[in-house]
Parts: C-alpha cells; structure tokens; sequence
C-alpha cells in the first residue's frame, strides 16, 4: 500500500484490535497475532479475554478476564486510538462474547476477523459448550468474515466434514448460521495438498490450494491466519485478496520455521521471516 501523506501531514499508523487469549508459549493467541501485524507493517493493540498457561505441548490452565475488565481494555483502546480492522480469537464464555459484541455495535466496526477459537493444535479444548450458540447469534452478523477449521466448522454444523467435496456444503451451512463470509480451512485433512473455501453469498466459492508443507511447528496457523486477514483488510485489500495475501504469508512463515526446533511438542511459526516497514497514513 503506498501512503499519500504529503510533508508535515499528521500521520497514524494502520491499527488492527486482538481480541483474544494469553499464550505463554509465545505461538499463538494474542502473542501471534501482534507478531502477525508487526510483520505486516501494521500497528498491533489487544484486548485479552483469557490468560492460559501453554507450550508447545499442550494447555495447563485457563483463567478467563472479567467481562467489566475486557470491557475496560475496549474502551481504553477505541476512545483513544481506534482501529482499522479487529481480529477475534479465544472467547470462553458467554459473557465474553457479548461484551465483544457490545464493543463491536458500540464502536461501528467495518472489519471484523472472527476465528472462533474451540481446539488448540494440542487438542485442548478452549471454549465452555454453552458458548458455542452465543457466538454464533452475537458475533456472526457483525463479522466480514468467519474462519474456522475443520473441526471447529464440525462443531458448528453439527456433522463431520470428511473430504474435499464436503467443504462447500460445511461453507455454505456456515453461511446460513449469520456470517457474511467464510473461509474453511482445509488443513486437517488428508493429502499432500491443503485446500481453503471462501464462500460469500449465493456466487461461486474461491478456492485456494497449495502443497503441503511437512512441519511439525503448526502451534497458532489458525491464529496467524486469520490475524493477516484482519492486517490485510486494515490496508484496505478486498476481502479475497486480503485472504490470498495472508495465505501466502502465512504459508512463508510455515516454511520458514520449518526447520527451527523451539519446545519438545508443536513449535512455532517464523512470523517475522520478511518484516514490512510500518504503514503510514493521514491521520483523519
């Protein structure tokens, strides 16, 4: 994105919101995400719903924020210095969820990034069940757009999603629960290329497919991904070519952390392999 600020033109820098759970680990969650935008020439604040205790081995403990305390971290962050675009991750209660929803009406968020985080890479369960249709009734309609997993995208749908062919249907079920538009991650089933859906209203779906890379440090792809989206479509991209942007990014930083060793489980990302220079704009 190229700035047209001219000389001594007040300027800002690109905003994008976390919303999101506490990784101690450093690979996922709110941790991921800042690394996420910071990689992508965009300024990163965040709002933190839950503190875990995690490596790369699997979650010891969650202790959820208090709603009035998230509420507190939203105002604090909108009143003063906005946001371009907000990323929603781990949300593990009711309460939660509509204190995010209040802080979306309330501030006329245009874009919004909703991972709806339920399974860690672990298989941890991070979401209480009776969260689950909260989330779909609050935050569905206010999202641009909805990317969960397979298994999260099971979970919603109410059926297994057991090959490629199923894809579309699980998107477009997913479009019939409220959200705008949805990209369906491919990545848990079996092959040697991964394939995601973005499905956007009654046109044809977007496919978009890659070779899978072997790599055992895949702790917060969902994360990263869904956070370069919400950097993507802070830069003002369309929403399937913000998806393709982050796809590409997060398919880099995939391959590029390969081969790093970091903990004895599921390691992480290489976030930070081709850091962009902070994006400047008039400040208006």
């Amino acid at each position: 994105m190229t700035s047209t600020t001219k000389p001594n033109e007040p300027r800002r820098y690109t905003r994008v919101l976390s919303i999101a759970g506490s990784d101690s680990g450093g690979g996922a969650g709110i941790q991921a995400d800042l690394k996420t935008f910071a990689a992508l020439g965009c300024y990163g604040m965040t709002a933190i719903t839950a503190l875990t205790a995690q490596n790369t081995l699997g979650v010891r403990g969650i202790h959820g924020v208090p709603p009035d305390m998230l509420k507190a971290q939203l105002s604090a962050v909108f009143d003063d210095i906005g946001a371009d675009a907000v990323k929603i991750g781990m949300l593990h209660a009711p309460d939660i969820v509509r204190t995010v929803a209040w802080a979306l009406r309330h501030y006329r968020v245009q874009r919004v990034v909703l991972d709806p985080v339920m399974v860690a890479t672990s298989g941890d369960r991070l979401i209480a069940p009776e969260t689950v249709q909260v989330l779909v009734d609050e935050l569905f309609p206010l999202a641009t757009v909805v990317t969960p997993n397979l298994d999260e995208a099971a979970l919603l749908v109410g059926h297994p999603i057991e090959d490629a062919q199923a894809l579309e249907t699980a998107a477009r079920d997913l479009l019939k629960l409220g959200a705008p538009a949805v990209l369906l991650k491919g990545g848990h089933l079996p092959g040697d290329e991964v394939a995601d859906l973005l499905v956007s209203g009654p046109g044809p779906a977007l496919r978009l497919a890659s070779p899978r890379i072997e790599s055992r440090n895949t702790h917060g792809t969902g994360c990263t991904l869904s956070s370069a989206i919400a950097a993507q479509l802070a830069l003002g991209e369309p929403l399937p070519r913000a998806v393709s942007l982050a796809r590409d990014y997060i398919l880099r930083a995939i391959a590029e952390g390969a081969d790093v060793h970091t903990g004895a489980g599921h390691g992480p990302l290489n976030h930070g392999f081709a850091p962009q220079i902070q994006c400047k704009l008039p400040r208006g």
